[in-house]
């Protein structure tokens, strides 16, 4: 089974399978309530069996394939094509839009009448090396056809041996982004977060020379999970080290480009990294 011939439908189930078996200390995880900022999660290590993972690594796509985002927003590749990918990257991909990992994470967070998303919008496979990074940051409150809520993000972390001081570890952060608590990108550790407008999340720089890799994944609703509407594109801050960086973000992303969106939502239908075939 340990082959890139494994199937969506068999890891679909592993993954299943697994977090029914924590689904109370993971539900546990979900409603506890944290002194330094209000993002609800979940963490879930050993998801797959590591020869599945180790085989997965091997048959990452090249990074001169996938597309670069350099700003001084972030510095990564992602990828979204799989079916021009080894088929081991798309099922382990799409394994977490299966409907039984849709309906366990539902039961979990108490979020229902979620949806996956096939368009990979803003998702996929996400290459990180030595100094990238990516900035706190709210992501985009809807999807692609800017329709539904985006409530819950999926990062699986396939990175072998990762540990604290690589760095390109999760951040969640305060309302006022001031304070991170860092959750490491550890090897085969799934982190399941809240996405709403509070949400502030990032990833620290990569100190090593190494490739930190993640497995990322939607999952949308017709209501924000708050059950308050609001609307905003990925907005973008500086961390507390930036301030000259957090004052340009907060006339570009949170008043400038936030404004554009509103007026013309259809622009954000022209981005790159979503599928145009599902």
């Amino acid at each position: 089974m340990i082959t890139t011939e494994v199937t969506r439908e068999q890891i679909a189930k592993l993954i299943a399978d697994k977090l029914k078996q924590n689904k109370e200390a993971l539900v546990n995880q979900w409603n506890t309530k944290h002194s330094d900022f209000d993002t609800r999660f979940f963490v879930c290590d050993n998801l797959l069996p590591d020869g599945i993972i180790a085989d997965y690594i091997q048959h990452l796509p090249p990074k001169e394939v996938l597309l670069l985002r350099d700003t001084i927003r972030e510095r990564k590749r992602v990828g979204i094509d799989y079916k021009n990918y080894d088929p081991l990257i798309g099922n382990v991909l799409l394994a977490f839009q299966m409907p039984d990992v849709v309906e366990i994470v539902s039961e979990i967070t108490g979020i229902g009448n979620m949806q996956a998303d096939p368009t990979l919008y803003a998702s996929g496979v996400s290459i990180m090396e030595k100094d990238d990074f990516l900035n706190p940051h709210l992501d985009n409150s809807h999807d692609g056809d800017q329709e539904n809520y985006r409530v819950i993000n999926l990062l699986f972390y396939v990175s072998p041996e990762w540990e604290s001081a690589n760095g390109g570890n999760l951040e969640l952060w305060d309302i006022n982004v001031s304070k991170p608590t860092e959750i490491v990108s550890k090897f085969n550790r799934l982190v399941v977060m809240e996405t709403n407008n509070i949400s502030y999340h990032s990833v620290n720089k990569v100190r090593v020379d190494k490739r930190r890799v993640c497995v990322s994944n939607y999952y949308f609703s017709k209501k924000a999970s708050g059950g308050k509407d609001f609307r905003h594109i990925t907005t973008f801050t500086g961390r507390p080290e930036e301030p000259l960086k957090r004052a340009v973000l907060k006339v570009v992303d949170g008043f400038a480009l936030n404004t554009i969106a509103k007026i013309f939502p259809s622009l954000l239908k022209g981005t790159k990294h979503r599928l145009k075939d599902k």
